[in-house]
């Protein structure tokens, strides 16, 4: 054989062609357009010694530029314990995978079963999974939850101040599943509830989603909607950061039956966009319908206390057909992060680390206020660690945004429309970073500003 470490022989490569309808493997890459086709040899370097390779990945570890983040938008740069990379590191647990013999994995089943404890206790929720993939795919398991406990009704209310990355995940699910989305418009930056009330009145609404702090990074105020929602016989799902929950009001208390978003903010690095965790939780009652694993605690014959992996039969290792989900090895490892995380951080900790987080985003806001090339965008509004500040400079946004990102090395907040930036301030961030990020910003206005008059007199 061409490729020795390949178990396939071209006798079973041609029987799986066959049973695709297909003769060659490159049929398998018809659909993927001609201008996206490599074309050359892969550059790929000949063998090295160990001290060679050791070199050579030092050569391109300095092609990252470490880049000051000011940017949230769902992922946010949180400091995490040192202590977590150490005890995630060890072998026992840097191998964890689906227990498929979980009377031989307590150690894995226990820390599975005291993250799902800490993420109820964060959400105000009976029950939690471990885990989904990402908060995106979080939302959308959640959507696909609500639609297959209202059985006839397929039609599901999104606000439009949902994080965009959340919707289009929906979409995407919902499209292939025979669901309807429709999104609630906004006002002012926060979901018109008035036109919600309208929208769950033309029926067959089997659930509501909803946002806080939202994309904005306002904490919409929900008071009363659950009564709403469930008037309509629907189900409320909430979805906020993980680390937010330490301070904000809990879905539990908004009296949301689900609760999924992402958990990448108890102090997971952003590391160029994962490894992340999602995170669902919900009520007693809809144990049955919610996909994932979920660990329970009971006693053995001598009466010691032991973990047990409980309903996996809804998981599509053990009953694919009749399973809730695609969902079946978890994020094991970023459950046990998180897990580890909370208990180091305590809710004092939690609480400390988000008031720290709302202190330096309000010394942010103003001191771009006072720079005259920002204002808030929904003054009056409460907001926690990021804000829409709207940009009232003369050079493009695009490439003021850019430039300070090039040249000042630190990640300027996030461009969500023409004149919109979401600017995030977390724990990490120094007083002396934010006064960095507003005179970079003033400095790469001006210089595009000047050059800009250059241009025209020419």
């Amino acid at each position: 054989m061409i490729h020795r470490y390949f178990p396939h022989t071209p006798e079973d490569i041609a029987a799986m062609l066959a049973k695709c309808g297909m003769e060659s493997l490159d049929d398998l890459y018809a659909d993927v357009p001609e201008s996206l086709r490599l074309k050359r040899d892969y550059d790929v370097p000949s063998a090295m010694s160990e001290e060679q390779v050791r070199a050579c990945f030092r050569e391109l570890a300095k092609a990252n530029l470490p880049l000051t983040c000011f940017a949230g938008q769902g992922f946010y740069d949180h400091y995490a314990p040192a202590v977590i990379s150490h005890i995630i590191s060890r072998s026992e647990f840097l191998t964890a995978y689906t227990p498929y013999q979980p009377e031989i994995s307590q150690g894995t089943l226990q820390y599975i079963f005291e993250y799902q404890t800490m993420m109820s206790q964060l959400t105000g929720l009976d029950v939690s999974n471990a885990s989904m993939y990402d908060g995106s795919t979080a939302v959308a398991e959640a959507m696909m939850m609500a639609v297959a406990h209202a059985r006839k009704r397929n039609r599901v209310l999104v606000s439009a101040t949902l994080n965009p990355l959340y919707i289009e995940v929906v979409n995407t699910y919902a499209r292939y599943h025979g669901v309807t989305i429709d999104l609630i418009p906004e006002s002012d930056g926060i979901t018109d509830l008035d036109a919600m009330t309208s929208m769950l009145a033309d029926g067959n609404v089997a659930g509501v989603i909803l946002a806080t702090p939202n994309r904005y990074g306002i904490l919409e105020d929900y008071t009363g909607v659950a009564d709403k929602v469930h008037a309509a016989k629907a189900l409320l799902i909430m979805t906020a950061p993980a680390s937010a929950l330490g301070v904000i009001r809990s879905p539990g208390e908004w009296g949301a039956d689900v609760a999924a978003g992402e958990a990448q903010s108890l102090g997971m690095p952003l590391n160029f966009g994962g490894p992340y965790l999602g995170y669902m939780c919900c009520t007693s009652a809809l144990i049955r319908k919610l996909p994932g694993r979920i660990v329970g605690a009971t006693v053995d014959a001598d009466g010691q206390r032991v973990f047990v992996l409980t309903l996996q039969a809804r998981e599509q290792h053990i009953r694919r057909e009749k399973a809730t989900s695609n969902i079946c090895s978890n994020q094991g490892l970023m459950a046990l992060y998180a897990a580890v995380y909370l208990s180091l951080m305590g809710p004092d900790g939690l609480r400390e680390v988000n008031e720290i987080s709302a202190a330096r985003t309000r010394s942010l806001a103003r001191r771009l206020e006072e720079s005259g090339l920002f204002e808030l965008k929904y003054p009056g509004h409460s907001y926690l660690n990021e804000v829409a500040m709207r940009y009232r400079g003369q050079a493009p946004l695009d490439i003021l945004l850019s430039t300070v990102c090039a040249d000042y090395e630190m990640l300027p907040g996030v461009q969500i429309d023409e004149d919109t930036v979401v600017f995030c301030a977390t724990e990490r961030r120094t007083a002396e970073e934010i006064e960095a990020l507003a005179a970079a910003l003033i400095a790469a206005h001006d210089d595009i500003k000047d050059i800009d008059s250059q241009l025209e007199e020419k």
